[in-house]
């Protein structure tokens, strides 16, 4: 069949994707860009927060209203909303052709045969822990730079999170999977690698072992790796070990995104977090000394239960004190099933978003000078591709993720090609992009 995925939410999602996409593809099928074109749409979802699962029902209702035009159409759902919504995809969305939960990801190939031949929805939710880890796949970002998964899950059960309950505990990918893993990556002209998991400095812990560092001094010694990068990585988990393998490493990039959600002891201590106050500032001042340069990116939660004036306003002093590079506020969502879900004094949602905005204003004003101080600087950027409509190159520094940062935009007219590594000398800055010409 022709097959169109569409894959929301986090880069450990779209990894999932890579790999079942793969499987479909060795059992005769095909992948098309148009969902005009397809003759089953699978929307893999994310189910984290309140605007994620608006996001993917969306997604999914899109996806159904092509049967209109040809009743043939299949669409199944893949991923955390499915995964967490079982029974209530099924009976909303009678449209729905199949609900894979996340432990049958590995039988989709079988499961798209079902639906193929028969008009009966399937329902398919194995064990969590049979979600593969790894294994073959494709590359569904731009051949530059790919997504590598090395952990599943999480055992750390803050209370307004339900990832544990979505995902399971824990369970990190063996050390030579991975590296084998980055060696084919490689070999198939990706550049920058972004190491991804709920914690990135908990690999290895459910195996009695901590292997970061070791897995960092592994893939830095692979041919044809420009940029190794990590995403999510908890205060609590920064030992000096592991900011010394970054810091040693020199295809390890610079940054490091350090959800901290908040800075308030006690909303700390509610969110069931395993640092304190003085475990974050230890953590920021740790990596800042040792790696001068480095861009610290974070996330925070403003509205969360019982959270009152004063903590938020302690929490402002902390981002205009700290000065994160890259920053993301969201308000409190209560999510079914998380022990902060049913705590007392909810914080009404037009507060919530509220006190978000105010983060988001004065870490704006941050970004802003930074970005000021960046002109006249030469910095090395990865180029990812042309813009065509705007006719500019939009490439990134190491101090930009993608697919989250901003950009660093040169002339369309500059021999540029996607892929490669130039030199340029930044001439601009707006809040979020950087403007430059090749040095």
């Amino acid at each position: 069949m022709k097959i169109a995925v569409v894959s929301l939410g986090c880069p450990k999602n779209q990894a999932d994707a890579d790999v079942f996409c793969r499987a479909l593809l060795e059992d005769g099928n095909q992948t098309v860009a148009s969902l005009e074109e397809a003759e089953a749409i699978i929307v893999n979802t994310c189910g984290f927060i309140q605007s994620a699962k608006e996001e993917a029902i969306e997604n999914i209702l899109q996806a159904c209203s092509y049967k209109k035009q040809n009743p043939a159409v299949k669409v199944l759902v893949t991923g955390c909303l499915a995964q967490r919504y079982q029974k209530e995809i099924v009976a909303e969305i009678p449209e729905v052709d199949a609900v894979v939960g996340l432990g049958s990801n590995g039988q989709l190939p079988q499961i798209l045969r079902q639906v193929a031949s028969s008009a009966q929805v399937v329902e398919s939710y194995g064990p969590k822990g049979n979600l593969p880890l790894g294994g073959k796949r494709v590359i569904g970002t731009p051949r530059q730079f790919a997504w590598l998964k090395i952990a599943e899950g999480c055992s750390n059960a803050c209370s307004y999170c339900a990832i544990p309950s979505i995902r399971g505990p824990l369970r990190s990918r063996p050390l030579q999977s991975c590296i084998a893993e980055a060696e084919w990556l490689a070999e198939q002209g990706v550049r920058e690698i972004v190491l991804v998991a709920q914690d990135v400095t908990a690999y290895g812990d459910d195996t009695g072992q901590n292997q970061i560092a070791e897995l960092l001094d592994a893939l830095n010694q692979i041919e044809g790796i420009g940029w190794i990068r990590l995403l999510y990585a908890y205060p609590e988990r920064i030992t000096p070990e592991f900011a010394d393998a970054m810091a040693r490493n020199s295809k390890v990039v610079t940054y490091l995104d350090l959800p901290v959600q908040h800075i308030n002891d006690e909303i700390l201590t509610s969110m069931r977090r395993k640092g304190d106050s003085a475990t974050i500032r230890s953590a920021i001042q740790m990596l800042r000394q040792k790696m001068p340069d480095i861009t610290l990116r974070t996330s925070l939660i403003t509205g969360y239960p019982g959270e009152t004036e004063a903590q938020f306003e302690e929490l402002c002093a902390f981002v205009k004190e700290t000065g994160f590079d890259r920053l993301g506020c969201f308000a409190y969502s209560p999510e079914e099933g998380t022990l902060a879900e049913k705590m007392p004094n909810q914080v009404p949602e037009e507060e919530r978003r509220r006190r978000a905005d105010v983060i988001m204003q004065l870490q704006s004003n941050i970004m802003a000078e930074k970005q000021q101080q960046m002109i006249g600087k030469t910095i090395t950027v990865l180029c990812d591709e042309l813009d065509e409509e705007e006719n500019v190159w939009l490439c990134r520094s190491k101090a930009d993720a993608p697919e989250i940062d901003a950009n660093v935009l040169l002339p369309g007219t500059a021999a540029l090609a996607p892929g490669v590594f130039y030199n340029v000398r930044v001439t601009g800055a707006d809040v979020y992009d950087l403007y430059a010409e090749l040095a």
